[in-house]
């Protein structure tokens, strides 16, 4: 069966979210805005009290995407891409114990964002649980 609308074949999946690609564009733009300033903040050392907002914002955004890209279906944690995002959840949880570090750290969460977005589907929907590519 074909999808009218951009002539590709439909899968047969369980239930979706209404607008999922317009919540995941706006979700990815904020999360990448708050990250941004966040991220700006602790190379200026701007005081903790005044990241914490952004710290806030960055940690709801991520935690909406990852239920947009999980749901309805788990697999997204052990395929690639969530793989990726639970190593950047851990280097951020890992900043209160090297706080000097912090700014190397945060560029290297923003270098695993941005290889997990462009890497190959291969690699993005391979599956550590399965060893092989499941989608």
């Amino acid at each position: 069966m074909k999808n009218a609308a951009s002539d590709q074949p439909q899968r047969a999946t369980a239930a979706r979210i209404p607008y999922a690609r317009a919540w995941n564009i706006g979700l990815r733009t904020a999360h990448i805005a708050v990250i941004a300033v966040l991220v700006g903040g602790h190379v200026f050392d701007v005081s903790r009290a005044r990241l914490l907002p952004w710290l806030i914002a960055t940690l709801v955004t991520g935690a909406l995407l990852m239920f947009l890209e999980a749901f309805p279906h788990l697999r997204w944690f052990y395929q690639g891409r969530g793989v990726l995002v639970m190593w950047k959840l851990l280097l951020l949880l890992a900043i209160p114990w090297f706080w000097d570090a912090r700014v190397t750290i945060l560029f290297t969460i923003i270098v695993l964002a941005s290889v997990g977005s462009h890497m190959p589907a291969r690699f993005r929907y391979y599956s550590v649980w399965h060893r092989r590519v499941v989608d």
